[in-house]
């Protein structure tokens, strides 16, 4: 071989290294770093809906039906209704706001028994779920109580064509610390392997990266 052709194929070597280099993806990096998690999560057994902005709340004021009313919280995660103005509700159980409703009202009326049910429900931002990346429609989802991987994937229709579901990521926060678990949404979806229906708990973010051909 000359060295001009010598020349050329470092040349191109190290050209295509450079390339490769570059098509690199730090954040894809990150979460293949992740530790597995187990199918298994210890869901609070205590667990509680509570109220966030855009929930719409029924109040029921026994006896009372003039100031019974639906009401949609606000983004300040207050509400106003008859009799009760700018009463905190966010990040409060339905009976808690029963009761501080009750407790507006008792100016008013003599030993009011309210009621408080939800119609529509979003939660607060904090306990929601949400799915990002190569989900077929990536989007942010109340918690439900005993909800799993596979729930969450078909509330978000899927995964795209261009998904890499093995090396999905599950975020999560725990004891105040962060951390990634890897999700093998691939196995669960395709292979029926219920082994990677894994539990998700409020406030759990699922990341799915693009594959890289």
């Amino acid at each position: 071989m000359s060295l001009k052709s010598k020349t050329s194929l470092v040349l191109a070597i190290i050209s295509s290294a450079v390339i490769l280099q570059g098509c690199s993806n730090p954040v894809y990096e990150e979460l293949s770093a992740s530790q597995p998690i187990s199918a298994s999560t210890n869901i609070p057994a205590d667990y509680k809906y509570l109220i966030g902005p855009g929930d719409s709340l029924n109040i029921f004021v026994w006896r009372n039906p003039e100031v019974s009313t639906t009401v949609t919280v606000r983004p300040d995660g207050m509400i106003s209704a008859p009799l009760v103005e700018d009463l905190t509700v966010s990040n409060k159980t339905p009976t808690q706001v029963a009761r501080d409703v009750e407790k507006a009202l008792s100016t008013y009326i003599k030993d009011p028994i309210v009621t408080v049910t939800i119609g529509g429900f979003v939660g607060p931002y904090h306990e929601q779920v949400r799915v990002i990346g190569e989900a077929a429609q990536p989007q942010g989802l109340p918690y439900s109580e005993d909800m799993t991987l596979l729930d969450l994937i078909i509330r978000v229709g899927g995964l795209t064509e261009f998904a890499d579901g093995n090396k999905a990521v599950l975020s999560r926060i725990e004891n105040g610390q962060h951390k990634q678990y890897t999700i093998r949404i691939e196995d669960l979806l395709q292979e029926g392997d219920l082994s990677a229906n894994v539990d998700i708990l409020p406030g759990d973010i699922v990341i799915i990266p693009e594959a890289w051909f």
